[in-house]
């Protein structure tokens, strides 16, 4: 007998998470679609040059050094 109540509110929330529609940040959107970048922090490093590594494992791989 207490399951009309239940299944009322049931279908109530079911309803309102249907039919709901967030508002919607178009201009954001636009800004995402659009692939502009985000600013970069002033702190930006450069990268250094990478040194190539393996020259000195060939050197003692292969004897000479």
């Amino acid at each position: 007998m207490g399951r009309g109540r239940a299944k009322a509110k049931q279908t109530k929330v079911a309803r309102e998470l249907k039919y709901y529609s967030p508002d919607t940040d178009l201009s954001s959107l636009e800004r995402e679609l659009h692939g502009s970048a985000p600013s970069l922090p002033s702190t930006t490093r450069v990268a250094e040059p990478e040194t190539d590594e393996d020259d000195d494992y060939d050197k003692w791989a292969s004897g000479r050094r």
